[in-house]
């Protein structure tokens, strides 16, 4: 029996629905009862509450043998809660290592954690790659919670026996994506000409069902006990190649300006002036530009040489699945899609 945490969520759902396909007796652990979701007749329904609270997770883990643990206070663009810190820590660290205690204490064999990038921090200098060894520097909260978690979970496996595997994708895109992929979507269907023509950075992606098949993999591997692995497409794209990408898979034309990306961070610094002085938010600040300016490579060779995983789908192909259920979304529920810009 698997149990899978965050199960409502965009990669939770794909997980479960996939898993239970499969032919896995899955169990999944909902927020709340009142969730929706279109999961397989076979899949058991646990509430667990919020993560918030202390969960007593002994009931929803009797019979389970392997955690897949995606529950989290996932990274929120502009993130002005003043209690942000003790959120995070409360549902990203003590709610992680408190259930980590109770499966150890429940003899479940293995605990599968989906990390983050953020971990390693930001940006990749020119050239270099991130590996599974790499000082790890997260700047923002999300990164330091999620990089606080991996060490609970490395501290109660050392004590237990717990097996824990550790994944850490970049960016995850696919049919309900949120957040910057979504606005890169609207940006393209609008045909709003973007400055990103001389814009040669590099950036690793990840596909949902790319990580769905990692995940799989690494739930009986006994060579993915007590390992974290890195996973993308491999295919690193620098954002003006993405853009071009997603327009072929939409179909439509894009204008990409040859804005010379000094004068982009110069805006970014204007940007930062005006927001400093009036408290507006501004589209382009010094975040915003280095998002589309830096670099964020991942090396998945460890994962590969040691596991011997091969992305089952290409970038092309999850950017056309994207791209279809963007505009499904648009013509079915587009009042949805009007909400989820927001994140």
């Amino acid at each position: 029996m698997l149990l899978v945490t965050g199960a409502s969520g965009f990669i939770g759902t794909r997980l479960v629905k996939i898993l239970a396909r499969s032919g896995h007796a899955v169990r999944a652990a909902l927020r709340k009862p009142s969730q929706a979701l279109d999961f397989p007749d076979s899949v058991e329904r646990v509430v667990v509450g919020d993560l918030r609270n202390r969960i007593d997770w002994y009931q929803s883990l009797s019979g389970v043998d392997t955690v897949v643990h995606l529950a989290a206070r996932t990274h929120i663009l502009y993130e002005t809660s003043p209690s942000a810190e003790d959120l995070y820590r409360v549902i990203n660290v003590v709610a992680s290592c408190g259930l980590a205690e109770a499966a150890a204490a429940s003899g479940v064999k293995r605990l599968v954690f989906v990390s983050s990038s953020k971990v390693l921090g930001e940006e990749t200098p020119p050239g270099q790659v991130w590996r599974e060894d790499s000082p790890c520097a997260p700047r923002d909260v999300y990164g330091r919670s999620k990089l606080a978690a991996e060490h609970a979970l490395w501290d109660v496996s050392r004590r237990t026996g717990l097996e824990v595997v550790v994944l850490r994708p970049p960016v995850v895109y696919g049919p309900g994506v949120r957040a910057n992929i979504f606005e890169l979507l609207r940006l393209v269907d609008r045909g709003i000409p973007l400055p990103l023509g001389l814009v040669e950075n590099r950036r690793s992606l990840l596909y949902v069902d790319n990580l769905v098949d990692v995940i799989s993999l690494v739930i009986d591997s006994p060579k993915a006990s007590g390992e974290t692995f890195h996973v993308s497409d491999g295919e690193d794209q620098s954002v003006a190649e993405l853009v071009r990408s997603i327009a072929r898979a939409m179909e439509r034309s894009i204008s990409l300006l040859p804005v010379p990306p000094a004068l982009l961070r110069f805006s970014g610094r204007l940007g930062d002036l005006v927001e400093s002085l009036t408290g507006m938010r501004m589209p382009l600040n010094t975040p915003n530009v280095m998002r589309l300016l830096a670099s964020l490579t991942m090396d998945t060779s460890k994962l590969r040489s040691k596991l011997g995983w091969r992305p089952p789908f290409t970038m092309e192909e999850g950017l056309i699945k994207t791209v279809q259920w963007y505009k499904e979304m648009k013509h079915q529920a587009p009042m949805l899609l009007e909400r989820r810009k927001d994140f």
